[in-house]
């Protein structure tokens, strides 16, 4: 996708770019590339890819959600995707970016200085430490691929405020969403809206699922990450010795 098929494509998302927004995304485009000889950001190696694979698939959020302000926290956001392409086009939101990989982290401080971005700021941290202490704080959080769906809950759901969504992006997922239906139960939330789609130009299925916050999530969520990935939340039933059933969730 070059950028005049980008500017044609995003305008059916109902996305208008000023000038100066076109620019930043060219800028993006091109500091990424350079920038990924010398540090490996991203598999994709042409400006075509990163319209389609970057920009484009980032912007698709709209689908599920008026980003026009507000505040999104953008978990593994690796090279800045999708929220530094959503802090170039929605000024108004207030987006925190939140990676591990402190040389990712490098490259977005320097990306947020060169485009003078006002609404965006970095934070270098395992996303449950971060979502353990700053609970109940976002109105969107967002995820793109970082793993699967049940541990991207656990994760997440914690940083949203009662009401606020978790915005989802994935390929073909129709396993993983079935998969996780339990973990939705435990951590009061459900799907909200689903959208599956083609990207243009052949770029592949993309699922986005908006799955809303109902209750504020109990304090022992987030468990530690080698706990989330090696063991499934799930509710069963103790019998204690007075003759009451007990729930249990672990």
């Amino acid at each position: 996708m070059n950028r005049e098929e980008f500017l044609v494509e995003i305008k059916k998302l109902n996305i208008e770019l000023t000038k100066k927004m076109e620019e930043q995304l060219k800028q993006y485009a091109d500091f990424l590339l350079e920038y990924n000889k010398h540090t490996n950001l991203t598999a994709i190696k042409t400006e075509e890819e990163v319209f389609l694979k970057h920009f484009y698939d980032s912007l698709t959020l709209v689908k599920l959600a008026d980003l026009k302000q507000g505040t999104l926290l953008d978990v593994g956001t690796g090279a800045g995707f999708p929220g530094l392409v959503l802090a170039i086009v929605f000024p108004n939101l207030k987006i925190t970016l939140l990676d591990s990989n402190n040389k990712k982290i490098t490259f977005l401080e320097e990306c947020i200085s060169k485009f003078q971005l006002q609404n965006v700021h970095t934070i270098y941290s395992r996303a449950e430490d971060f979502t353990r202490v700053h609970r109940e704080e976002f109105d969107f959080v967002t995820s793109r691929a970082v793993a699967d769906l049940r541990i991207l809950l656990e994760l997440n759901i914690p940083a949203l405020k009662v009401n606020g969504k978790f915005l989802v992006m994935k390929g073909n997922s129709d396993e993983e969403i079935q998969n996780s239906l339990k973990t939705m139960e435990i951590l009061h939330c459900k799907i909200y809206k689903k959208e599956k789609f083609e990207l243009p130009n052949l770029g592949g299925t993309r699922t986005l699922l908006s799955i809303i916050k109902e209750k504020e999530t109990e304090k022992k969520y987030p468990r530690t990450y080698d706990k989330i990935k090696k063991k499934e939340l799930k509710c069963y039933y103790l019998q204690p010795k007075v003759e009451e059933i007990t729930k249990i969730c672990e």
